[in-house]
């Protein structure tokens, strides 16, 4: 493996080391390139997990193996407040109103893009700091350069299937300027390959952990109900107003779900969930109209860098546009976007989609820029409700499991 060093009057670097292999490979990296390079794990999180073991203490020690490793200082600190304050309770805020949450994106925005970065160059004295993530910056290396005006974008990363800029849809401009992304052109079979050839064969063989980090391998339900108040109710078809009998509670389950109702002959999928009776409704098959819509509303919306041009200028705009980690179809869906007041849109796509969940983030792209997004807040009528009663095959996609970590 080729690296070139760097000449470059940004020097100490702050890297993000979660005691995974993508973060222990960035760190290889930088200092290859010459960089200082100081390891800093971040406890968010402080329970244990369901075999009572803190998940945390047990990657920290990952951690520091691969700050020992590589000869690079270790540093930890704890933000597991702030979580707490900025990610989780929206976190259960949103579960309330019977929305479905993306934590990980709300991790990136006030905990490793503003709390952890702060603290590395405030505290620690980086000129930058340094991610795992599978995204990509404008600017690559060249930080010292960086034209205001222009500012930074952010940009897919090469390898489509681990792209992780819908997580990182919501960071500062302040702080992408100061940052790197050493993997970002990268696949994860290679950086799995990097980690065995310099010694961190335990680093790359570690389990990757897919879903919410603070849930783990439990089961949600159980989960929610140590936090909140179990809200029960019926489950009633759509179609018919007949009463499908009792459901395990309101935050069990999520737009496009399978609900688990037995002994019908035919999968009956959630469509809808009544936040003022707890009642879910339910339509029988996976390509039933009733789940999928064309038409979506956010919240203000942030954008990266800057609002696109022709947005302000012509209150409308053409893009791409992502709610979902990876499409297994490698489908683009493309939108247009309507200012509707302030700073929110109005997102009008070109082809029905399905399951789209109020509290997920509707994410725009340019080609390969990520522009930004705006949590959704609510969705159009369904294609059921504006008349529909054919099934909708053709436009079924699976979303990617994934962490945004």
């Amino acid at each position: 493996m080729k690296i070139t060093k760097v000449l470059f009057r940004t020097k100490k670097i702050v890297c993000g080391i979660s005691g995974g292999v993508d973060s222990a490979v960035s760190a290889l990296l930088l200092k290859l390139k010459g960089y200082d390079v100081h390891g800093l794990f971040m406890k968010n999180w402080d329970s244990a997990n369901e075999h009572g073991v803190c998940i945390a203490d047990e990657d920290r020690e990952y951690a520091q193996f691969v700050c020992s490793h590589l000869g690079i200082p270790f540093h930890e600190v704890n933000f597991v407040k702030k979580y707490w304050n900025e990610v989780f309770s929206a976190f259960l805020q949103d579960l309330q109103q019977g929305k479905t949450p993306n934590p990980d994106v709300l991790c990136n925005k006030y905990i490793k893009f503003d709390a952890f970065f702060k603290y590395a160059t405030e505290s620690l004295g980086a000129d930058a700091i340094a991610t795992g993530h599978y995204v990509r910056s404008s600017a690559g290396y060249d930080l010292d350069n960086i034209d205001p005006k222009k500012g930074v974008n952010l940009l897919k990363a090469r390898d489509p299937l681990k792209c992780q800029t819908l997580f990182l849809s919501q960071i500062s401009q302040n702080a992408l300027q100061r940052a790197l992304f050493p993997i970002g052109d990268m696949i994860k079979s290679d950086v799995k390959q990097i980690a065995r050839d310099y010694g961190m064969e335990k680093v790359a063989n570690k389990r990757e952990s897919v879903g919410i980090c603070f849930i783990g391998k439990r089961n949600f339900k159980d989960f929610t109900d140590e936090y909140m108040e179990p809200r029960l109710g019926n489950f009633i078809n759509l179609e018919t107003g007949e009463n499908m009998g009792p459901h395990k509670g309101f935050y069990a389950y999520t737009m496009g779900q399978k609900s688990q109702i037995g002994g019908l002959g035919v999968g009956m999928f959630i469509a809808h969930k009544d936040t003022d009776t707890n009642d879910i409704y339910v339509v029988p098959g996976t390509d039933h109209p009733a789940l999928f819509v064309q038409t979506i509303f956010t919240e203000e919306c942030h954008w990266i860098n800057k609002p696109p041009r022709q947005l302000l200028t012509d209150q409308m705009y053409n893009c791409e546009f992502k709610y979902q980690h990876v499409s297994l179809s490698g489908r683009k869906l493309n939108c247009t976007l309507t200012l509707s007041g302030g700073n929110s849109v109005i997102v009008s796509v070109d082809q029905p989609i399905r399951a789209i969940v109020p509290g997920q983030f509707a994410v725009f792209y340019d080609g390969d820029v990520c522009l930004g997004s705006g949590k959704i807040r609510k969705t159009g009528p369904s294609m059921y409700t504006m008349g529909e009663r054919s099934r909708l095959p053709q436009y079924l996609d699976i979303a990617v499991g994934a962490s945004g970590s």
